[in-house]
């Protein structure tokens, strides 16, 4: 039985091997994934961003238990930022989640950036599939701590969580535009600190300075404790109050965000069998190497190099 069947039939342990298998690129995984596709697209995905610091990973533990409550299958997707120097990420922040681990109900997964910017990881999309077909009702996917354009999660959310804490100065001003605009709910985390009723107020005067078009999604604003729980149950309220919003009046902007997010999978997907592909045909004709040891001589031009290479392939493949 392939992976995927067993995945299918609700088995974690294979679930779990096709996840690694996944994200370490072995080939052979997309066979898997292609038996998985036709079985995806029920889970409602949430996707959390902000800064370092802002209790995310608190929070989401919160939303975790909140859900269950609700008796939601729950799967998880924590990004963790890599070393520049080891390429390995500690993944912390399932620590602060470990007391769903024996949860049948619950599948969490960590991820690191491998370099990647936008605060997600290469194998993101692959991860949130693999959850999808399981069964998972909800989907929740924590970003690194972002900075102002690493938005990438709005291309794979259907509700967006823009998470920020109260005595950064200008909270406003601290999440930046690229933050500001991608939000469908804010959430001032760490509320009992000095400061919270300020950054509520800022957020709603900016928000009431943007121009909104007629009957479409107004952010809302939250303030939460997640360590003592406070606020997490209005929370996920608000998200479902955003979901109802986007299933009767929104439909034609869910049809515009899956066609935007399965456009940007296929040319993600395009771009990676195309790049294996060239570069395995480089190594065959003397690696890249030598490719480097002729420009650093100046013997060659990198230009040309690509120009030959890519000039090369087509014409195979033509």
């Amino acid at each position: 039985m392939s992976l995927a069947k067993q995945v299918l039939n609700g088995d974690m342990k294979s679930a779990a091997r096709l996840m690694r298998k996944a994200d370490d690129r072995v080939a052979d995984a997309d066979q898997d994934l292609k038996e998985l596709y036709p079985h995806t697209g029920k889970a409602y995905i949430i996707g959390i961003t902000g800064s370092p610091g802002a209790g995310k990973s608190t929070l989401v533990d919160q939303m975790i238990a909140g859900f269950r409550k609700e008796r939601k299958k729950v799967g998880v997707v924590v990004i963790d930022p890599t070393s520049p120097f080891s390429g390995g990420a500690i993944l912390g922040d399932r620590i602060r989640m470990q007391r769903h681990g024996t949860d049948e109900g619950v599948f969490i997964k960590s991820l690191a950036t491998r370099g990647r910017m936008g605060g997600l990881s290469n194998s993101a999309r692959d991860i949130v599939r693999i959850l999808d077909a399981m069964g998972k009702d909800i989907i929740i996917i924590e970003t690194v701590g972002v900075g102002q354009d690493e938005v990438e999660i709005i291309n794979f959310a259907h509700t967006t969580l823009v998470v920020t804490v109260p005595g950064m100065g200008d909270e406003v001003q601290s999440l930046k535009a690229g933050i500001l605009e991608i939000a469908d709910l804010f959430v001032i985390n760490k509320a009992d600190r000095n400061g919270a009723s300020r950054a509520c107020r800022e957020l709603q005067t900016m928000l009431n300075l943007k121009q909104f078009p007629k009957n479409s999604w107004r952010p809302l604003i939250f303030k939460t404790e997640a360590l003592k729980n406070k606020g997490v149950s209005e929370l996920i309220a608000g998200i479902s109050k955003h979901r109802d919003f986007l299933m009767r009046n929104d439909r034609a902007q869910m049809k515009k965000h899956l066609f935007k997010k399965l456009t940007l999978e296929f040319t993600e997907i395009m771009q990676k069998q195309l790049y294996d592909l060239i570069n395995d045909r480089i190594e065959k004709i003397g690696g890249l190497d030598q490719i480097i040891k002729e420009l650093i001589k100046k013997e060659r031009d990198p230009y040309t190099v690509v120009e030959e290479i890519i000039n090369r392939e087509f014409k195979q493949t033509a």
